[in-house]
């Protein structure tokens, strides 16, 4: 691997990330476009370190897998600092699962596998936005409380 093709890797990772990070702000959520973002850029600089040690030394202990593994305990942990549990009701749950999962598109971009980085991208964004809109419905439509989503004013 290239040093470019190692900073492409870990451009493109931000950038996903970033995106899903735009839709978190939009949302009035904390965790926004730096965290994001840097969450799948730091995934992402996991994965390429560990390929470039075993492109460096050879057959070591150094297999890029175990560091992926490593990656979702992490953020897991992570994650689950994120959530708030109030009397009856749990807040920053999909902030959390998008933190995991701009990790795991970290990971995926830290391997070069950009399509299905940006793929899951998509679909994460999509999820975050149309999902919501699907979700907000149903919940109205059978009697459940829903909350409306928060905007941060300037």
């Amino acid at each position: 691997m290239t040093e470019i093709e190692m900073i492409i890797r870990l451009v493109v990772a931000l950038v996903l990330g970033a995106l899903i990070g735009i839709e978190r702000v939009h949302a009035g959520k904390s965790a926004g476009i730096r965290t994001l973002g840097l969450v799948a850029m730091g995934s992402a600089l996991f994965i390429v370190v560990s390929e470039l040690v075993l492109q460096k030394y050879g057959a070591v202990d150094a297999d890029p897998l175990r560091v992926a593994a490593q990656i979702v305990t992490g953020i897991g942990f992570l994650g689950a600092g994120m959530i708030i549990f109030k009397e009856d009701h749990i807040s920053n749950l999909t902030t959390a699962a998008g933190v995991w999962v701009a990790a795991a598109i970290g990971v995926a971009t830290g391997f070069g596998l950009y399509a299905i980085a940006i793929a899951v991208t998509t679909l994460v964004i999509i999820t975050f936005s149309l999902m919501l809109r699907i979700e907000v419905f149903l919940k109205r439509k059978f009697g459940q409380k829903t909350e409306p989503r928060k905007r941060i004013v300037k």
